[in-house]
C-alpha cells in the first residue's frame, strides 16, 4: 500500500478500538465477579478470545479497505515516442561480438521492436558519415523490425548529426500527436554504438555530439546510450587487424548531458537485458491504482475465521 485515497474513513478504527476497550473491561468484570462468589480465580484460556480478536481484526481491515489504500501500477504508455539511433560505421564489423558487433545490433533492435509495448511510437535512424531516418515513428513496430536488417557499414562516426535527425522526426510527429491539444507525448533517444564520435572531430561544433546532447536536453528528450563491443575488437583494414576497442567515454558524458542514462553491453545477452530495461522505463508509466481487493479478502477471511474459531471453541458465535 502507497497511499490513501480516502483517508476520513480510517477515523471508523474507533469502532473496533471501542469494542476492544470494552471487552476487556467485560473480562475484568467477568473475573471480579467469578472471584466474589467462588473464592478462587476464573480459568484462563487464551483460546476462548481468539474469536473476538478476529472479529475485530475483520472490522480494521475493511476500515482500511473503505479508505481506498493504492498502490504503484505499471500500465502500457501510448502515444511515448522512442527513436533507435544505430552505428553503422566500420568499427561496428569488429567481431568481439558473435557475429559482428553489427549483426548482434540488429538481432537486438528486432527483438526490442517486436516486444515494445503497442502503441508507443518506435523509429529507426541510421547513422556512419551521415545520419539516414530509415523510419519515422509508427505504432508499425514490424516496419522498424524489416528496416534494421537493411543496415551495412560505412565511413566515420556522425553521432551528433544523428541526434539531430531523430530530434527533428520527434519533433514533426510531435506535432502531429499533439494536434488534439493534448500534450506533446513522452519521447526517448536509444542510442547505440561502439566508440567516441569523429565527424565533426570537435564534440562541441554546432553539429557536433555534445550539442546534439544539449539541444535533446532542450527539447525534454533523454538520450539513453548503450555501448557496445569489447576492449578486444579489432577490424580489418587493408589485410591489417586494427584495434577498436569499444569507448564508451563520450556516451555516458552525452547521456549525461542530455538528462539520459548509460549502460554498457559486451555480448548479445547484456544487449537484450539494456533494452529491456530502457522498455520498462519508457514502455510503460507509473501510476497509483486501487488496492481494495487485498484488503476486503483479508477482512472476509478474518470473519470467516472468527466464526470458525467461535463455534469450536466456545460453542456459539461471537455474537
Amino acid at each position: 500500500m502507497r497511499a490513501l485515497s480516502e483517508p476520513g474513513w480510517l477515523a471508523l478504527l474507533a469502532v473496533p478500538a471501542a469494542l476492544l476497550a470494552l471487552y476487556v473491561v467485560a473480562q475484568i468484570r467477568r473475573q471480579r465477579l467469578f472471584r466474589r462468589f467462588t473464592g478462587r480465580t476464573a480459568p484462563r484460556r487464551w483460546t476462548r478470545h481468539l474469536p473476538v480478536a478476529l472479529a475485530l481484526c475483520s472490522m480494521a481491515l475493511l476500515t482500511v479497505a473503505l479508505a481506498g489504500p493504492t498502490r504503484e501500477i505499471h500500465i502500457p504508455r501510448n502515444r511515448a515516442v522512442i527513436m533507435l539511433v544505430i552505428d553503422e560505421s566500420r568499427s561496428m564489423g569488429a567481431t568481439d561480438v558473435t557475429p559482428t558487433r553489427l549483426a548482434a545490433a540488429q538481432d537486438a533492435a528486432k527483438q526490442f521492436a517486436d516486444q515494445l509495448t503497442p502503441g508507443v511510437n518506435l523509429g529507426l535512424v541510421a547513422f556512419a558519415g551521415n545520419a539516414a531516418l530509415l523510419v519515422s515513428p509508427t505504432p508499425d513496430h514490424k516496419a522498424t523490425a524489416q528496416a534494421v536488417d537493411h543496415l551495412s557499414l560505412n565511413d566515420a562516426t556522425a553521432t551528433g548529426e544523428a541526434i539531430f535527425t531523430a530530434l527533428q522526426s520527434i519533433s514533426s510527429v510531435g506535432q502531429v500527436l499533439a494536434a488534439d491539444n493534448s500534450d506533446a507525448p513522452p519521447a526517448r533517444i536509444v542510442l547505440e554504438s561502439d566508440g567516441a564520435a569523429n565527424k565533426p572531430a570537435n564534440p562541441d561544433n554546432p553539429r557536433g555530439a555534445y550539442t546534439a546532447a544539449r539541444a535533446a536536453k532542450d527539447q525534454g528528450v533523454p538520450v539513453s546510450t548503450i555501448a557496445f563491443g569489447t576492449k578486444g575488437g579489432s577490424v580489418e583494414l587493408d589485410n591489417k587487424q586494427v584495434p577498436v576497442p569499444v569507448d564508451d567515454e563520450m556516451l555516458k558524458h552525452m547521456a549525461a548531458l542530455s538528462g539520459g542514462q548509460s549502460y554498457d553491453a559486451a555480448n548479445i545477452d547484456d544487449l537484450s537485458r539494456d533494452y529491456q530495461a530502457i522498455q520498462q522505463q519508457i514502455g510503460y508509466q507509473t501510476i497509483n491504482g486501487p488496492d481494495r481487493q487485498w484488503w476486503v479478502r483479508a477482512s472476509a477471511l478474518a470473519a470467516v475465521a472468527a466464526a470458525g474459531c467461535a463455534l469450536i471453541v466456545n460453542r456459539r458465535l461471537p455474537v
